[in-house]
């Protein structure tokens, strides 16, 4: 054994402890009233990854819109591993008509994005017993500039390094995972 390396017996689980759903019980599940709305998405891996993590968080759904490909798609389920079938999602042509709609049905629009008027995730607190759309842009362009009078509230993700951007993907990651931990309490 490794001189280095600690004397505690451990194994990793296995995939029927981890208690996991099936795509049935998934469906009657209870989600987190939030669906992530990807704008001009252009990535078939980056929205297979976006399914998981909303499969993984209870997402209600993914609306899916402009150029952002949809399901089936063998290059989205290389990543999704399966996640389409469980999480639901739709497809809109104008993402303005998805803003539109979800406003209609009582959902808070929040932008993710870096503009003047935006505030750092860490300060955005869900209120308790709202709804939600949180908004992804494109990957080189953002959040179209047309959807911003739109928008409830904005937040970024706050950086310091060079590049003040990160993958779509690892984005949505973060901000569900933070609103997740938020709504719930889980940590």
């Amino acid at each position: 054994m490794d001189t280095f390396a600690k004397k505690i017996v451990m194994r990793k689980l296995k995939n029927e402890e981890l208690g996991r759903k099936s795509i049935e019980e998934y469906k009657r599940a209870s989600k987190i009233p939030i669906v992530i709305l990807l704008d001009n998405v252009r990535s078939l891996n980056n929205i297979g990854s976006i399914f998981r993590t909303a499969d993984a968080f209870l997402i209600e759904a993914i609306y899916l819109c402009g150029i952002t490909a949809k399901p089936p798609h063998k290059d989205i389920q290389k990543t999704a591993l399966g996640a389409t079938e469980s999480v639901e999602w739709k497809y809109f042509e104008d993402t303005i008509d998805a803003i539109k709609e979800s406003k209609k049905a009582g959902y808070k629009i929040i932008i993710v994005e870096q503009i003047d008027k935006s505030i750092s995730l860490s300060e955005f607190y869900p209120e308790i017993n709202a709804k939600y759309v949180f908004v992804f842009g494109n990957e080189i362009t953002g959040v179209d500039e047309r959807l911003l009078t739109y928008g409830d509230k904005f937040v970024e993700i706050f950086q310091s390094g060079t590049k003040h951007s990160l993958n779509i993907a690892v984005s949505v990651g973060i901000v569900i995972w933070d609103i997740f931990n938020k709504q719930t309490g889980i940590k």
